[in-house]
């Protein structure tokens, strides 16, 4: 089945040759890129997965972009359809950062805002974060976040479900979350808090297949069948190396497709 991936980046050099992810680069035995990753890689790497739609995310940290908004725009520009931008914004100016945001969804055609709380060492519930929550309330857009522990060496309590995702989900019932890294160790919390909230979901990212908690899997294949999406974390980790092991699930055809890119498609209005 054809397949969406929720979470994923088309790196710059900056993004990929960071300080801040040497760990994951030991884990997965990447190597630090001589020259920029070319659009027609990623578009042969979604292929050989039958991924047809990527969102490719900006990712804005405390310094500088490592992903600009513009460089993304170009990057959807030259994939023929098959990536969509997903916005990033600089939380220390928020006026700044809504009126970019309205740019990136107005004028680039994003279909959604992504912060990483730990690159800015602030919870979903800072108040930084909250005039960005209303203005994706107000343009339509999900609001993508990181949850659980991180792979990249910094500190991990700005990913815990509970109390964050879940206080922020009270405080803006019509905003639509998504929750990516699945929320390991706090896999129970996460799916807690999605239950709880009917616009609160879960992406896979940065887990393949065989590393789904056995807690989220029974989740997917049972009640949670409407809330999990299907993520890479690429070019951390391929489409195919995610997928490798998907048929092991024993998830029947209905689910199989939700899960892929049916929940996708609604949530993200593909």
């Amino acid at each position: 089945m054809p397949a969406i991936d929720v979470w994923m980046q088309h790196p710059t050099l900056r993004h990929s040759n960071h300080e801040m992810f040497e760990s994951l680069r030991r884990w997965t035995g990447m190597e630090l890129l001589e020259e920029p990753l070319p659009v027609k890689a990623t578009m042969a790497a979604m292929a050989a997965a039958d991924v047809e739609i990527g969102l490719s995310a900006a990712w804005y940290g405390p310094q500088s972009p490592l992903i600009s908004n513009d460089e993304v725009a170009e990057f959807v520009a030259r994939s023929d359809g098959r990536l969509r931008g997903v916005a990033g914004a600089d939380l220390t100016r928020p006026v700044q950062a809504v009126r970019e945001l309205r740019r990136a969804v107005a004028e680039l055609g994003f279909v959604a805002l992504r912060i990483v709380p730990w690159l800015w060492q602030l919870p979903p519930t800072d108040r930084l974060y909250y005039p960005l929550y209303a203005a994706c309330v107000d343009l339509g857009v999900p609001f993508c976040t990181q949850v659980g522990h991180t792979g990249p060496l910094r500190p991990s309590e700005t990913g815990r479900p509970i109390p964050y995702v879940d206080q922020v989900a009270l405080d803006f019932p019509e905003l639509t979350i998504v929750c990516g890294h699945i929320g390991y160790p706090w896999t129970t919390e996460m799916i807690a808090v999605a239950d709880k909230h009917p616009n609160v979901y879960i992406d896979t990212s940065a887990y393949t297949a065989r590393r789904y908690p056995p807690e989220l899997v029974a989740y997917l294949r049972g009640r949670g069948r409407g809330k999990v999406l299907f993520g890479t974390n690429y070019p951390m980790i391929m489409p195919s190396r995610a997928l490798e092991h998907l048929p092991e699930l024993g998830l029947d055809d209905e689910t199989t497709e939700l899960f892929l890119s049916g929940n996708a498609r609604r949530v993200f209005r593909l």
